[in-house]
């Protein structure tokens, strides 16, 4: 009874403790969903319609379809505008994908497992996968064979029989053909989203008959024009109003992104004129010593941009200056330091041989195996080739590289080509080879079986010693560019005197540069993207720190932000003024011309202190008029005008015409009515389907957070 007394005098603090617990709990709790809704936040690069792209997927996709551009062109390294390329295809890809699988669920379109195993390996596959040179014979037919078996080979229960290092070659190619699949069925859901819209429109045989009559009659006209340019601007007058009432007209052409204004400092970061000087007296300091020396080898390695290379080569791959030296010179002749696109050069002439400039080979690369097993299988194999057997059909069977999809076949190779692409040993074997002989080989990526299938003719080849020495800027030099420009910075620390007193010092200034979000650079200044991410984290006034853009320092100050909407009536008010002008110009000239009344084009030319001109097949669809440019009125004048008739004045998109038809041309061939017809159900497919995605993207909620990331 004691301790409930007690219980019953704490009660208001055992309350107070119990709610302070329950709200640690609560605020515990809070905070913990909280950091994670922070960090799924953090980790949203974009959402389409609500959906979100986090960074991993995002990323993910770009080092997927990184691979396959690098296997796709045989780079092992992308520069970053192809990386830039590649996000920006992999984001379309990504947004389209969300729209386009939104509105087919809602119609219940979609591909089936059964319908996607035909386009890649049944009775109709896909044209994608037909074209990929992997899959073609030597006639340049798709060979199916060839795709069974790669698909075979890529199988998870084949990969798992493998050797490790031949495994992640193999997943590699399963990734490479997963990528395709993926985009075959996209492709495919795609299609049948845009034939069910185009299907609602249909060519009639009225549509036909327009279409064969635009495209099938022509005219030959003469034609007097009066520029717009004859009447200055000074003497035509545009109120406000009537910009303010064509800016409403167009209004929805002048939608605009976010964008901030930027004005930028650029400094080229080049040699100085002592850097110059180093490089021309480094270079010719060597001159007696390569002229000398009977090992050049080390000598260019030593000291020359470039490795020298062991080879013999025709002058036909040598730049005007080397092919000069090489066809005039005796062995050992040394030629230059030469200066040419900011490098010295020197050459000297090795040796010289009449051979073939080119070997066309095939081989069988064994790999990823032990050495008993290795020595074992090539001897096998050269066993069995040299008793007839097929060397196409083994290397399909037995080569661990793509080219087994070829029968082995590797193309034709130049000395410096086999040199780099399969090492010295190779090359040497390669080019003193006998025709259809066998020879065994080594390199870095295995154990090859090697034939010469074909030579070119012997042709007169040049070894030679090329040392070059690129001039660049020093250390020293670098640091005065920078530090030159930090110190403007420094005492021109604000937006106003950032622009006054650039020219005076000595810089390029650019004004007033707009960028958005998504631009990739500033301009032209490649790799400029870092200074567009500072602009969006930075504040209005603020001035950045020296970026270095390639070859250029670039400084900035952030002038403000244009709100996402429409461009101001005051910014297109030029466009828009000129616009206003032209017509009224067409307006006073045709009236003036009414007024004369000239009896024939050449009154009117004389009247409009123009010429009489000609131009031939001038027809409905044609874009472009020779000499005149696009003038759609003229198009539509001369296709209906009967010849010999001359036009009134019509007022076009650059000046004032009068024109006059003085030959219909018809097209004599059959009019084909279902032809006809198909031709413009296709061009509407197409532009149906494309606008149809389009509209559909452009009506999504795209929130794009790249620029917190890239």
């Amino acid at each position: 009874m004691a301790t409930l007394e007690k219980i019953r005098n704490k009660a208001g603090l055992l309350i107070g403790v119990v709610g302070v617990a329950l709200l640690a709990f609560i605020i515990g709790d809070f905070l913990n969903s909280g950091s994670t809704y922070f960090r799924q936040n953090q980790e949203k690069i974009a959402s389409v319609n609500g959906e979100v792209i986090t960074i991993q997927d995002y990323q993910a996709r770009i080092d997927e379809m990184s691979e396959v551009y690098k296997m796709q062109t045989g780079s092992s390294n992308l520069t970053e505008d192809i990386v830039t390329n590649i996000r920006e295809s992999v984001f379309s890809a990504m947004v389209r994908e969300i729209v386009l699988g939104e509105t087919t669920e809602k119609m219940a379109l979609k591909v089936s497992v059964e319908e996607l195993f035909d386009m890649v390996q049944g009775e109709n596959i896909s044209p994608v996968i037909r074209q990929m040179p992997m899959f073609l014979n030597e006639a340049g037919q798709f060979d199916k064979t060839a795709l069974l078996n790669f698909l075979k080979t890529i199988d998870d229960d084949q990969i798992a029989g493998y050797p490790a290092d031949q495994q992640m070659q193999l997943l590699q190619m399963r990734n490479f053909w997963l990528f395709w699949e993926k985009s075959i069925k996209n492709q495919r859901l795609e299609e049948k989203y845009t034939n069910l819209l185009t299907k609602a429109i249909s060519a009639n045989k009225l549509d036909a008959e327009d279409n064969y009559k635009a495209s099938s009659e022509t005219s030959d006209i003469v034609y007097a024009m009066q520029n717009y340019a004859s009447i200055p601007d000074s003497t035509v007058q545009v109120s406000k109003s009537e910009i303010s009432k064509l800016y409403n007209q167009r209004k929805e052409t002048f939608k605009q992104a976010e964008s901030n204004v930027l004005s930028y400092i650029t400094v080229d970061i080049v040699p100085s004129a002592e850097d110059f000087a180093k490089a021309q007296a480094d270079i010719e300091s060597l001159r007696s010593d390569f002229a000398a020396s009977s090992n050049v080898a080390d000598i260019v390695n030593e000291n020359s941009d470039i490795p020298y290379a062991d080879v013999y080569s025709s002058d036909k791959t040598f730049d005007e200056e080397l092919k000069q030296f090489a066809v005039t010179a005796e062995t050992g002749d040394v030629h230059g330091p030469v200066f040419a696109d900011n490098k010295y050069r020197m050459f000297k002439l090795v040796d010289k041989s009449m051979a073939p400039d080119s070997v066309k080979i095939s081989h069988i690369m064994l790999a990823g195996m032990t050495e008993e097993r290795t020595a074992f299988l090539t001897d096998s194999l050269t066993g069995v080739l040299k008793g007839g057997a097929i060397f196409e059909d083994l290397a399909r069977q037995y080569s661990m590289d793509q080219a087994a999809q070829l029968g082995g076949e590797l193309g034709w190779f130049t000395e410096a080509n086999a040199l780099r692409g399969l090492g010295e040993e190779f090359k040497n074997v390669a080019f003193s080879a006998k025709v259809n002989e066998l020879y065994t080989v080594k390199t870095t990526y295995g154990t090859h079986i090697v034939k010469v299938t074909e030579k070119t003719s012997d042709v007169q080849k040049y070894k030679i010693a090329n040392i070059e020495i690129a001039v660049s800027p020093s250390s020293v030099t670098y640091s005065n560019l920078y530090n030159n420009l930090n110190q403007y910075l420094s005492t021109n620390n604000t937006q106003d005197k950032f622009e006054e007193n650039a020219q005076e010092a000595g810089f390029s200034l650019i004004k007033d540069a707009t960028v958005t979000k998504n631009d990739q650079t500033i301009g032209f200044l490649r790799n400029s993207r870092q200074v567009i991410r500072w602009s969006f984290e930075t504040d209005k006034g603020n001035i950045s720190d020296i970026f270095e853009c390639d070859d250029k320092f670039i400084a900035a100050v952030m002038k403000g932000t244009i709100p996402e909407g429409y461009r101001s009536v005051a910014s297109v008010t030029p466009q828009l003024e000129n616009e206003l002008r032209s017509q009224k110009k067409g307006e006073m000239i045709v009236q003036d011309l009414n007024s004369k009344n000239p009896g024939s084009l050449s009154a009117y030319a004389q009247a409009m202190n123009s010429k009489v001109d000609s131009v031939k097949f001038v027809g409905f669809n044609t874009p472009r008029i020779s000499g005149i440019g696009m003038e759609p009125k003229l198009n539509a004048i001369a296709s209906l005008s009967p010849a010999g008739q001359m036009s009134r004045p019509v007022a076009g998109t650059n000046g004032v015409y009068v024109l006059e038809v003085t030959n219909k041309n018809k097209d004599e061939s059959v009019y084909d009515e279902s032809s006809q017809m198909n031709t413009i159900n296709a061009a509407n497919a197409y532009r149906a389907g494309f606008s149809a995605i389009g509209i559909l993207i452009d009506r999504a909620e795209v929130v794009d957070n790249r620029i917190r990331f890239y």
